[in-house]
């Protein structure tokens, strides 16, 4: 089949800058809004369950849209798909801003998390078209971890400053206004990069589903990406509810564990070299284990504060980036004529295992404290590290 990789006329730095919004806009819209989650249920006459399904159905939309989305950029192309989810993301923040219900409010985010979804896969799969197997992959990668590291540790802080002077419906016309900034600028210089013969036949996309390696490592990104989404869920009941935490203060603390991932992300590159895609999952899920034993220890010793919560989730963090930085090279190799198809199943399991077993942690167990983080961590690490050591037999066999 021909596969011709298409040109890209960027420089690396003008590529990033050009694609690096729409993956932040994602998370973004996740970790601004952080802090005004406990507030929510009074402002919308509704219950906190309701506003955690906020964030759960935003992780879940995030991914499954992405099955849609991703195909759907394989026959048509990114571009359409980019700046229609660009828009559509505009759209729903501006009617979250809008919404004096909870059933108004759910569904906007719902919308934005269709929008946010078309974006990324768009994004990935670009970043697969034009740099697959080439030396800038790794290097775009490391630096989308780089740079996503600022938004929880920005974002959160931005999101309680705007809600304290503007009131919480500022948080999501400022989403607005930069999804579509982004948009325009993607418009003058966002050139189509689907690969030259890819409306030919293309292999079956049951073959990601077969592959081993696929699975190991989307279960690698699931457990690194479940981890901290774990964390953001309980942070502002445990240090706010619980500790006395200012929304300020909670968002200063939550900080600085996005501080200890954009110090580990310096060094990814080296810890690939050094260690391979598979050391580094290893490493990055021993990191996962310890922390889980260090939060457990101070639930079992202490009194909810910045030493038994934050602390034990810097060695997290740093596991977090040392898998996640590999996982997508590990799990995405073998599928560059299918790489819109590949991206999206990618996201969709890992947004699929985060939000159903992470929600279920957090509901199943005490939310207001760190048990949830310490069953869901240890679990998920330990069936990676199972995974890997079956991934490394069976590569030996063939």
């Amino acid at each position: 089949m021909s596969d011709i990789r298409p040109s890209w006329a960027h420089t690396l730095p003008a590529a990033l800058l050009l694609m690096a919004p729409f993956d932040i806009l994602a998370s973004l819209a996740m970790d601004i809004y952080l802090p005004v989650v406990p507030s929510m249920p009074g402002i919308l006459n509704t219950t906190p369950a309701v506003i955690q399904l906020t964030l759960s159905l935003y992780i879940i939309i995030l991914g499954v849209g992405q099955v849609l989305f991703g195909p759907l950029s394989d026959r048509i192309g990114r571009r359409p798909v980019l700046l229609s989810g660009a828009i559509l993301f505009a759209a729903a923040s501006l009617g979250a801003a809008l919404s004096s219900t909870a059933a108004a409010f759910v569904l906007c985010r719902l919308l934005q998390a269709m929008g946010a979804s078309a974006a990324l896969v768009a994004t990935f799969a670009t970043v697969r078209d034009v740099y697959g197997n080439r030396p800038e992959q790794a290097i775009i990668y490391a630096t989308f971890g780089s740079i996503l590291s600022f938004v929880p540790a920005l974002g959160p802080i931005a999101g309680a400053m705007i809600a304290d002077r503007y009131g919480w419906r500022a948080i999501f016309i400022l989403l607005a206004f930069l999804a579509l900034a982004a948009a325009f600028h993607a418009m003058a210089k966002w050139h189509e990069t689907r690969p030259q013969g890819a409306s030919g036949p293309r292999r079956s996309i049951w073959l990601i589903f077969k592959s081993p390696s696929f699975w190991t490592y989307t279960l690698a990104f699931s457990a690194g990406m479940g981890a901290f989404f774990v964390f953001f869920s309980i942070a502002p009941r445990v240090l706010i509810v619980r500790a006395g935490y200012s929304q300020l203060g909670f968002s200063i603390a939550f900080a600085t564990v996005a501080v200890v991932m954009i110090v580990a992300a310096r060094f990814a590159r080296l810890f690939v070299r050094k260690w391979g895609v598979a050391g580094c999952v290893a490493r990055g899920m021993a990191l996962l284990l310890a922390g889980a034993a260090a939060l457990a220890v101070g639930q079992l010793c202490g009194t909810p504060s910045f030493t038994t919560l934050v602390l034990p989730m810097w060695i997290m963090a740093i596991g977090i980036v040392l898998a996640g930085s590999v996982t997508a090279n590990g799990a995405l190799a073998e599928f560059g004529d299918i790489a819109g198809s590949a991206v999206a199943f990618y996201f969709c399991m890992q947004s699929l295992i985060v939000s159903l077993i992470g929600t279920l942690a957090v509901t199943a167990l005490d939310g207001d404290s760190a048990w949830p983080l310490v069953v869901f961590s240890a679990v998920m690490a330990l069936l990676v590290l199972a995974a890997l050591h079956r991934l490394r037999r069976h590569n030996a066999v063939a």
